[in-house]
């Protein structure tokens, strides 16, 4: 694929370090957006993008001739504006932007270090940009250089010893805050990823019975509710629900708050975790005051030994990424004499064409296919050759595709 002339790859984003949740949730991408992005983008002449958008960060990865046409697209699709990104963004540009993506996906970069689950990101929108025509081989190779790197950080380290996510976060902050958990009457509204995870996580360390799930598409809770046998209602049962439970987790993937005040009636102490990003929970419920409201912020807080020990693999896991990083890097360097050996090729090619056109009109038994055959192996040989060349004197790399441009008088384009 052809990268366009004086553009850069950039990573351009925010994420939880210097953005809240409101703010997080101002430039969230629902699946929408990310669409109506990936549409724009072709009508900008980009060639090549990648979205991404979780709880703790939106990010897009794309080549540019400027960062703000990133932003742009960005801001265009979400509510958030581009003064508001500038107060808390972060812009990286090729190696920069590169090296920040290992980070993200080895879980380096995480709100809880050593949480992989941004590796899901990274495939899904990948695969939502091929689809799209918009994932150059350059991205492409990146992002599997990416999920190798974070594969083996979890092979070969424990960064991510036990459960690092904030679901698991979440069901750490109930079992530390909350007596005889088993015996409380536990809702889950929302059975996205977060919501499925955070159920995982409930069933196995709170050995508790009484949960009961609750989503919009209900087919969508009933999956998941039975593989661990618990109950489903219908979303129009969501107040009554809300009133007769201990605790709430909202993980919904809405772009707007679906509790609020004015569905709680209860009057005993009742614990709302909001996982969600932009908030699902309305902060009007803490004018309640047997209202207890924890946001995955909150969460992402809480340390223990566990992650404690994990800062100790760090140094582990950067020389893995470092390993897989100097690869991509040295593919990207054969790159630059890509253009060059196609360009040979061609050359060969036309000449080869010229050749055949005057042999035939000496030749009246000329063997057209036979000639073809030995000549396209012979180039095909000689391209080869030259490609070794240059794979193997790197350092002279340059010199070299100069002087075969000289000789061949070649003229080419440049490729990623």
């Amino acid at each position: 694929m052809q990268q366009q002339r004086n553009t850069n790859f950039y990573a351009i984003g925010l994420s939880y370090k210097k953005a809240d949740a409101e703010v997080r949730g101002h430039f969230s991408l629902s699946e929408t957006a990310k669409i109506a992005i990936l549409k724009q983008a072709r009508t900008k002449g980009i060639k090549s993008l990648l979205l991404v958008s979780t709880c703790n960060r939106t990010e897009i990865y794309g080549f540019a001739e400027r960062p703000c046409i990133l932003i742009d697209l960005l801001c265009d699709n979400t509510k958030g504006t581009v003064e508001e990104f500038q107060n808390v963004a972060y812009v990286h540009k090729n190696n920069d932007a590169i090296s920040h993506m290992f980070k993200v996906g080895s879980g380096l970069d995480s709100q809880i270090l050593g949480d992989f689950e941004i590796i899901g990101q990274l495939k899904s929108g990948a695969k939502k940009s091929k689809n799209a025509g918009l994932l150059n081989s350059y991205l492409e190779r990146l992002v599997n250089s990416v999920i190798r790197a974070s594969k083996r950080i979890k092979t070969e380290t424990e960064l991510s010893s036990g459960a690092t996510s904030v679901s698991f976060a979440s069901v750490q902050y109930i079992m530390s805050n909350v007596k005889h958990i088993s015996e409380k009457n536990i809702l889950l509204f929302g059975t996205g990823k977060i919501g499925r995870n955070t159920c995982e996580n409930l069933v196995k360390h709170t050995k508790n019975t009484h949960i009961t799930l609750i989503n919009r598409t209900k087919d969508k809770a009933e999956a998941v509710a039975g593989k661990f046998n618990l109950l489903v209602k219908d979303y129009r049962n969501l107040q009554e629900e809300i009133n007769i439970s201990d605790i709430v987790i909202v993980a919904t993937g809405a772009q707007n708050p679906t509790v609020y005040k004015s569905l709680i009636q209860t009057k005993k102490p009742l614990l709302i975790l909001d996982l969600s990003i932009p908030k699902n929970v309305n902060e009007d419920v803490r004018d309640l005051e047997n209202i207890t409201l924890v946001h995955l912020d909150d969460l992402a807080k809480i340390t223990d030994e566990t992650l404690e020990k994990r800062k100790a693999y760090i140094p582990a896991a950067e020389t893995i990424i470092y390993e897989i990083n100097v690869e991509f890097n040295a593919w990207l360097d054969t790159l630059k004499f890509v253009p060059t050996i196609q360009a040979i090729k061609h050359k060969l090619t036309d000449l080869k064409n010229s050749e055949f056109s005057t042999q035939r009109k000496k030749l009246d038994n000329f063997n057209e296919e036979q000639a073809e055959l030995i000549s396209s192996n012979l180039i095909q040989k000689i391209t080869n050759q030259f490609a070794h060349h240059l794979r193997e004197d790197s350092n002279s790399s340059d010199e070299s595709i100069e002087l075969i441009k000289k000789i061949f008088q070649l003229e080419t384009t440049k490729n990623v």
